[in-house]
C-alpha cells in the first residue's frame, strides 16, 4: 500500500499528502482504533491495486466517517473504486457511522467524478488550504449519507 500511494504522492495533484510514506507509516494509520475500517483491492497475483479507509471525521463526531480512496496509476475505471466503495459502505453502516465525508482537492477532477459518481453531494468548500509541501490548494466537501 505504501508503495502504491507513493507513486499517488509523487504523480501530485490528487492528495493532500505530499511527503513519502513507508510501510510503518501505513501500519500505524491501520491501527488507528475503532471505527476505522480499511479494504484493499488485489489482482489474481496478489499486487494492490487499490485501497480504501474511513475513520471517525475529527471534527464531525463519531457518526461521521472520513474516506480516503487510493488506486494504482493506469488502474483507475476499471470497477476497482466501486467495489472498494461497495464494502466500505456496507461496513460503516453496519458499524453505525450517519454518513460519509469525502474532502477533495478542486484540481483532482478524477477524484471529483469517482465520489460524484458514488452519489455523494457538495456540501461545502474550503479555500486555501497550505499542504505540507507549502502548495496552497482549494477543497470541496463532500457527503455521502447512509
Amino acid at each position: 500500500m505504501a508503495e502504491l500511494l507513493n507513486e499517488v504522492i509523487s504523480a501530485g495533484g490528487t492528495t493532500a499528502l505530499t511527503e513519502a510514506v513507508t510501510r510503518n507509516d501505513i501500519a500505524i494509520r491501520m491501527s488507528g482504533g475503532q471505527g476505522a475500517i480499511w479494504h484493499v483491492a488485489e489482482d489474481d497475483t496478489g499486487m494492490i491495486l487499490g485501497f480504501q479507509w474511513v475513520e471517525p471525521h475529527k471534527d464531525h463526531g463519531p457518526e461521521v466517517a472520513n474516506i480516503a480512496t487510493f488506486a494504482r496509476i493506469g488502474q483507475t475505471g476499471i470497477g476497482i473504486g466501486s467495489a472498494l466503495f461497495d464494502a466500505t459502505r456496507d461496513a460503516a453502516l453496519a458499524i453505525g457511522y450517519r454518513w460519509i465525508n469525502a474532502t477533495i482537492r478542486t484540481d483532482n477532477e478524477g477524484g471529483l467524478i469517482y465520489y460524484q459518481s458514488r452519489g455523494f453531494e457538495t456540501y461545502g468548500r474550503v479555500e486555501g488550504v497550505r499542504l505540507a509541501s507549502g502548495q496552497i490548494v482549494d477543497q470541496v466537501l463532500k457527503r455521502y449519507d447512509l
